[in-house]
């Protein structure tokens, strides 16, 4: 999801899909009477024609994207993603008999299983696709927003607490840089000179693929993307085992801060959103105990087998360091809220159960809600956030006038070698 506040703390493309992945599409061919000489007389034989081989027919996406995976690829093996060997100390790791024993065990056990966090990129590979295609200025942002849910809900085959979103989507614009979905009667336009940050969420089983990407519509501010892109392939370059948080910030910042922005006469440099960061991500749970920096500091914290890691990157042409700004969408009942007294307030209580019912630990925002079948729940909602039992996650935003970008894969630390999970053809 978006980022981490630190202040607050408050892909390859679809492999070709093979026979296990086809369907029948034929009947079997029948016999055929044919008449045939016998001894001079005129008796007609039956004689079967030989078997036609059966014909395959690949399962197609539509436009938009509706067909769940499941039907695509019914043996539930998904497309593994961008594999990248470790290095140095670790290099031993590629060809270890022992490492390789210990992935096998993990894919033997299903809320282990690496097809989990392969099935919900591919979900996100094909829905952020068709949002490139269909994202265009003059849009409302809840148009973006319920286009592209509608899309992950059914392609990931939402069930619950399941399989689902993973989070809101982040369609963050301009200076506000993370946290930002529109709310019931929202009423912003996509613009033509807008830079839109479209951070998507899918989960299946509590296995969280994070992955964001920015959207301009013309080109003065190709360079902050570039830079951004270029960052968070460092980050993901110099993530792996036993790897030091603060040395992978560091060399982010060196990319990113490389650049800078033409506009008109003036030129800008990038920057750093200093109090951002990249996180791990647990088990149904989107920021994990660590948070990748992305400016240069003294964490030895150490990357470990096995964790998984939202690599983000943020790049700014302002200050380079965000405020909470605006009306709040994003919320998430607190992980281990037990510590909390139960609220009194017989609203506050009902509400709390249609949130664990339905996201239990996940993020989710006000359209949920609504959707769930809950009105008139701002006071119930707020009343949670103040009893310490749901967290609310104001926009993130720099100063106004200036632009930010963001850029995001999620990766696995495997035993063997660290995989991009999220990479496609597109970023």
């Amino acid at each position: 999801m978006a980022a981490t506040s630190v202040t607050d703390e408050k892909e390859p493309q679809a492999a070709p899909i093979d026979d296990e992945n086809e369907v029948d599409d034929s009947d079997e061919e029948g016999g055929a009477e044919v008449p045939a000489a016998n001894g001079g007389h005129g008796e007609a034989k039956k004689k079967k024609k030989k078997k036609k081989a059966k014909k395959k027919k690949k399962v197609e996406q539509g436009d938009p994207p509706r067909t769940g995976l499941s039907k695509v690829y019914p043996g539930g093996k998904y497309p593994v993603g961008e594999i990248q060997e470790y290095k140095d100390d670790n290099a031993w790791r590629t060809t270890s008999e022992e490492k390789r024993h210990l992935e096998r065990l993990a894919m033997e056990d299903p809320d282990m299983t690496y097809e989990n966090i392969r099935r919900g990129a591919e979900v996100h590979r094909l829905v952020r696709k068709h949002a490139r295609k269909f994202i265009r200025p003059g849009m409302t942002m809840t148009d973006i927003a319920n286009g592209i849910e509608d899309s992950v809900r059914a392609l990931v085959e939402e069930n619950g607490l399941e399989s689902g979103v993973g989070f809101p989507t982040g369609l963050s614009l301009n200076n506000c840089a993370a946290h930002y979905t529109p709310n019931a009667g929202d009423t912003i336009v996509l613009q033509k000179e807008d830079v839109l940050k479209v951070d998507i969420g899918v989960h299946v089983r509590g296995r969280i693929l994070d992955s964001a990407f920015t959207l301009t519509f013309e080109p003065t501010y190709d360079k902050l993307l570039e830079a951004v892109k270029a960052a968070t392939d460092t980050g993901i370059r110099e993530a792996g085992i036993d790897a030091r948080l603060g040395e992978i910030a560091g060399a982010i910042q060196e990319t990113m801060e490389s650049y800078e922005v033409e506009v008109g006469s003036k030129v800008y440099p990038v920057r750093a959103i200093e109090n951002l960061s990249g996180h791990s991500i647990d088990l149904y749970k989107i920021h994990g105990k660590k948070s990748v920096l992305l400016v240069k500091n003294d964490d030895q914290t150490k990357m470990e087998e096995g964790e998984y890691f939202a690599i983000e990157t943020f790049g700014s042409t302002g200050r380079g360091r965000v405020v909470e700004s605006g009306d709040v969408s994003h919320y998430a009942k607190i992980y281990d809220a037990s510590h909390a007294p139960l609220s009194r307030l017989q609203t506050a209580k009902s509400l709390l159960k249609t949130i664990t019912k339905n996201f239990g630990s996940l993020p989710f925002c006000r359209r949920y809600l609504d959707r769930a079948g809950e009105s008139k729940y701002l006071l119930a909602l707020n009343h949670l956030v103040a009893q310490g039992i749901v967290q609310d996650y104001p926009p993130l935003c720099d100063t106004r006038g200036s632009m930010t970008a963001q850029f995001e894969h999620t990766i696995l630390l495997r035993p063997t070698v660290k995989e991009v999970v999220s990479r496609g053809d597109d970023y």
